[in-house]
């Protein structure tokens, strides 16, 4: 089944428990004003669906994303930014595990989709910037805050001010990237790869995993570790941790429910 609105598609697989969104508008899969909202829209309806567990966001064609379109946002109201890069940052807040799979340019908010992804993996190819400077401008959607977090304030400072590329080697030298494919194929191969394991385990657990990372990792330590022992007592009592100790037991593949 395919559902497509704006330019991003919606397919599904792994017996519904996997969305894949893909960019499709032209060579450099520019984001409009409305594709934003469209990937809002789309999260909301993975959101919504218990069956979903993974959520992998691509780019057809030869680039993940250059970035926005620039011409566009000149007609756009200057209210309307008050609420910029809430809808196309639903990654960050979705329950569900997401992964980026980053081919060729990742550019602007292109970029910044990608990083309020979980998991980011990307080709050898592939570079990453955030060059708004040279419009007299700074990212909007996230991009400066993000970024500092994941590889340093100083480097952030670098390519933020600099409007500079980051190369593959380096972004997954800073962290930025989990992993890097040869070429497209072994990308498609490693993603595969990643939601097969990602799937086999708990929804519940993965969920709470999630925002007990992102909730912590802004907050003192001893205020993150209180989060995360109150979070392994609520799992303590679900029937998933019961089926994983059982299979442990029996020595056999866990059957999880998300409860």
């Amino acid at each position: 089944m395919a559902l497509t609105g704006g330019e991003i598609k919606l397919t599904r697989g792994h017996d519904g428990r996997v969305a894949y969104l893909t960019l499709d508008h032209g060579k450099y899969n520019i984001i409009t004003w409305e594709t934003r909202q469209v990937m809002a829209d789309r999260f909301a309806e993975i959101d919504a669906d218990d069956d979903i567990q993974v959520v992998v966001v691509r780019g057809e064609g030869e680039h993940f994303s250059s970035g926005g379109d620039i011409a566009g946002f000149m007609e756009v109201d200057p209210i309307d930014f008050t609420d910029l890069g809430h809808n196309v940052t639903a990654p960050a807040r979705s329950a569900k595990v997401v992964i980026t799979a980053v081919d060729g340019y990742c550019f602007g908010v292109g970029f910044e989709l990608a990083l309020s992804s979980d998991i980011r993996l990307a080709t050898e190819r592939s570079q990453f910037a955030l060059p708004e400077m040279n419009l007299g401008m700074i990212p909007g959607s996230g991009g400066t805050q993000r970024l500092a977090r994941l590889i340093g304030l100083s480097r952030a400072k670098y390519h933020v001010l600099t409007a500079s590329r980051i190369n593959a080697a380096d972004a997954k030298d800073w962290g930025l990237v989990a992993d890097l494919a040869a070429d497209r194929a072994q990308l498609d191969e490693k993603v595969e790869q990643l939601v097969t394991k990602l799937i086999g385990f708990s929804p519940l657990a993965a969920r709470t995993a999630k925002e007990v990372l992102d909730r912590g990792v802004d907050a003192p330590l001893y205020s993150g570790i209180e989060l995360e022992r109150k979070a392994y007592a609520m799992l303590r009592s679900s029937k998933d941790f019961a089926e994983g100790v059982a299979a442990f037991n029996e020595k056999r593949a866990p059957k999880f429910q998300g409860r």
